[in-house]
């Protein structure tokens, strides 16, 4: 099936974003802070498939979990990375914010946790990160990070609403079971998955500080992903794309953009996000990649392209 790479004339400007090293140590600090907003999302929605009720989303100002429900009222939390704000919504009118500056994680779990409560919103969250490697601490016990660096998150979010655009467009494509345009605060990445239907071998888990089980229900059906890391594992920010199962001859495949590279170490397509930036056309660039990987796997793995893409 023919598809067209074509995005709106208009060019928005793709921000700089500084290899991880510049901004390491702010981060973790943000990272460990999305994780403890994700588990209050997590502590009160219902379950949906593949984890998709513990997402976040990038909004108009930052990162938001959407409305979440409560018996005392639905709420909302969001990163506010225009003014740098962490704000709690109720429905009720009732509101609570504090500044987002350099501040411990156990001061940000304080704050936050104290925040919901003069919302009468009392949450028993689970208070260790996950996905994340080797020995973790208690969000209350973590002083380790503490840096925040305001322009440094600002031109990450500013990348994140041109990332979420362009996966938006590439997901309107397919009319199969497909997840929404989703920040996953567990790997600290914009992804979005299609679905073949078919139901895929029992994964093998192994992510760390996370049970087996939640990697095996996440990839229960045969998926061709993609999403976009500010650095993690490579040191500089990256799309990626990959298949479970991975069907035979996929790493040979040909993806497009020039420097488009299979990683051995992670069995995922990677493309660095400087390769985009300094692209003629940026979101075709981008759009090259997610279309061509996810061919890759589709046509390898022998999906319906018929039933479940678009004609235009």
């Amino acid at each position: 099936m023919n598809q067209s790479f074509s995005s709106s004339n208009t060019q928005i400007a793709w921000p700089h974003i500084a290899k991880l090293s510049k901004w390491e140590e702010t981060f973790h600090t943000l990272y460990h802070w999305s994780q403890i907003v994700g588990k209050v999302r997590l502590e009160y929605m219902p379950w949906i498939n593949h984890s998709w009720h513990v997402t976040l989303y990038v909004s108009s100002r930052g990162l938001t979990t959407s409305l979440i429900p409560h018996p005392e009222g639905a709420f909302e939390i969001e990163f506010n990375f225009i003014d740098h704000l962490l704000g709690v919504q109720s429905v009720s009118g009732e509101h609570i914010s504090f500044g987002l500056e350099s501040m411990t994680v156990a001061d940000f779990y304080e704050k936050i946790i104290e925040g919901l409560q003069q919302l009468n919103i009392d949450c028993n969250i689970y208070t260790k990160p996950v996905e994340m490697p080797g020995t973790v601490s208690h969000f209350y016990e973590n002083t380790r990070y503490d840096t925040y660096d305001k322009e440094a998150v600002r031109q990450y979010w500013l990348a994140l609403t041109n990332v979420q655009q362009v996966f938006t467009q590439f997901r309107s494509r397919f009319i199969g079971k497909v997840s929404p345009v989703h920040f996953f605060w567990g790997a600290f990445d914009l992804a979005v998955t299609r679905f073949s239907g078919n139901e895929a071998p029992k994964h093998p888990g192994g992510a760390p500080n996370c049970a087996d089980w939640v990697m095996e229900e996440a990839y229960s059906h045969e998926v061709s992903g993609a999403g976009f890391w500010p650095g993690t594992g490579l040191g500089e920010a990256a799309f990626y794309s990959y298949a479970y199962p991975e069907p035979d001859g996929y790493q040979q495949a040909v993806i497009e953009p020039e420097g488009a590279y299979y990683h051995d170490e992670m069995g995922e397509f990677i493309l660095p996000y400087e390769k985009v930036k300094a692209a003629k056309n940026p979101n075709a660039t981008l759009l090259s990649f997610l279309q061509t990987s996810y061919e890759a796997a589709a046509n390898l793995a022998n999906w319906d392209r018929k039933v479940l893409e678009r004609d235009s």
